[in-house]
């Protein structure tokens, strides 16, 4: 995932340092709402399609190096909101394969879910969006089928990394317009600056390496 550059505007830099105290406290449920349902060529539509087709984590992926590293380094963190272990495992696991299949920043995805969701599995938005990370129904309509259920685990965590990467792509890796784009707030600082706020709670206490190498690879 490509990170902010320099030339950010300074509103940018000082909306972060107004709002972040504020971002850190106990996010609000249910954030999503205002995201518009556009018109996608059917070039966009099929390549969308085709990046939630299912394709299911990796026997013993939670084995692997860098996701016992995540697991373990996020555990504490989710320990009140996701007591039980053997979930918890599983969610981080899950977590880390879409976000990387994405290309996306493990660590950006809980931000995401923090904000929108407090990881509460069926959040409901008063606009209908569904799930951890508030994905809004016509998505299926648009790019799925109708068997796909918005409220499962793997079908969120695959739908809201999708689509974030799809507004990633579009704004050229500008990660708080896609944000913007992922609210339906395009312009406006409040709600990328409390993800990204809510992001810095989940940065590893040690960067791990292959982490990053996994999105690189894994980067569209």
């Amino acid at each position: 995932m490509r990170e902010q550059g320099s030339g950010w505007p300074r509103a940018r830099a000082a909306a972060v340092a107004l709002c972040a105290a504020c971002a850190l406290a106990a996010p609000l449920a249910a954030q999503a709402g205002a995201q518009v349902e556009e018109k996608l060529a059917a070039s966009v539509v099929s390549g969308l399609a085709h990046a939630i087709a299912d394709n299911p984590v990796p026997r013993n992926y939670a084995e692997r190096a860098s996701v016992r590293d995540f697991i373990a380094g996020m555990s504490g963190k989710l320990a009140q909101r996701i007591p039980d272990d053997g979930a918890r495992n599983e969610f981080l696991a899950t977590v880390h394969y879409e976000a990387t299949r994405a290309g996306l920043d493990p660590q950006l995805v809980l931000g995401v879910i923090h904000h929108e969701s407090n990881f509460r599995k069926y959040a409901i938005s008063v606009a209908s969006a569904r799930g951890y990370m508030q994905v809004m129904p016509f998505w299926v309509k648009l790019i799925g089928t109708p068997d796909q259920n918005l409220f499962q685990l793997r079908t969120n965590l695959r739908y809201g990394c999708t689509i974030l990467r799809h507004y990633l792509d579009i704004e050229n890796g500008d990660v708080y317009r896609a944000l913007g784009r992922y609210n339906g707030s395009l312009g406006r600082p409040e709600y990328p600056t409390a993800v990204m706020a809510a992001t810095a709670r989940y940065r590893m206490e040690a960067p791990v390496a292959a982490v990053h190498t996994a999105v690189s690879a894994n980067a569209r």
